[in-house]
């Protein structure tokens, strides 16, 4: 993992960028637009929106402004819950491809099990992979239960779960039963909006790396293979979160950032969310 532009292979044979960049509460217009040309100027490849971020326009001005060839750029949509069915997963997909502007898309995800359509939500992301209008298919806050369900009534397994994970929520669980699946691991709020950077652990191991926390915690998740898409529209910021690439954690500096983990969630529960 030598540089930003590392990247890992998904079980189906796409490569996508191994870090990436979030857009959730990015607003449309000048500012998604700036950041992305500040990320993409960085060397991130990977952009994460969703149709529930109502960005999807400027993120796609942002990748045809760059004059970056498509190929080498990865980006991710979702579709949202109250889009969620068969039928009405295909008509927001097209939706989405119109604000983004694109040809094709990297990656789509169904943004959340929504209890009684995710499976319909999920054969309509089969038939858009099938038809090549997609590279790649995934799932965002499923549970192991939710993937067991999917597995077990689908004909493609996702290739991703994206969900909320950092080190006071490290779902241990969860990323072995993936690993197990050939499912990659993506985490949402990488950084918890810096809620815990004023652990001890995080301090020392900073200091001595001459990092920040921020940087040592993106640096343990790309360690146990997840992929982390921390969000900022700040400039400097989104350069310190991409400069993590000149430094190893131990596998002891691991284990007490491992510890930190109080299966703590800032964002919704899967199992309780009011779809």
């Amino acid at each position: 993992m030598g540089s930003i532009f590392y990247k890992v292979t998904l079980h189906n044979g796409v490569e996508m960028p191994a870090f990436g960049l979030g857009v959730y509460k990015v607003e449309e217009g000048t500012q998604i637009e700036k950041t992305i040309q500040t990320a993409l100027d960085l060397g991130y490849g990977l952009i994460d929106t969703a149709s529930f971020y109502e960005n999807e326009e400027g993120v796609g001005q942002a990748v045809r402004n760059s004059g970056i060839p498509r190929e080498d750029l990865f980006i991710t949509t979702k579709v949202w819950n109250s889009d969620q069915g068969y039928d009405e997963t295909l008509r927001a997909f097209e939706l989405s491809m119109e604000k983004l502007g694109l040809d094709y898309l990297d990656l789509y995800l169904v943004h959340w099990p929504v209890k009684g359509k995710y499976l319909d939500t999920w054969r309509a992301l089969e038939k858009l992979y099938r038809e090549g209008r997609v590279k790649a298919i995934g799932v965002s806050n499923f549970k192991v239960h939710h993937l067991e369900d999917l597995l077990l009534h689908s004909n493609e397994k996702p290739v991703i779960n994206q969900v909320e994970l950092h080190p006071l929520l490290s779902q241990a669980e969860l990323r072995q039963f993936c690993q197990q699946k050939e499912i990659k691991v993506e985490a949402w709020s990488p950084l918890s909006r810096g809620r815990f950077f004023d652990e001890p652990v995080l301090g020392e191991i900073a200091e001595k790396y001459g990092k920040t926390p921020a940087q040592v915690i993106l640096r343990w998740h790309l360690q146990h293979q997840i992929i982390p898409i921390p969000k900022s529209v700040t400039p400097a910021r989104l350069k310190e979160n991409a400069d993590i690439f000149d430094f190893q954690l131990t596998a002891r500096e691991m284990e007490e950032i491992d510890e930190l983990n109080r299966n703590e969630r800032f964002g919704a529960d899967p199992d309780s969310f009011d779809f």
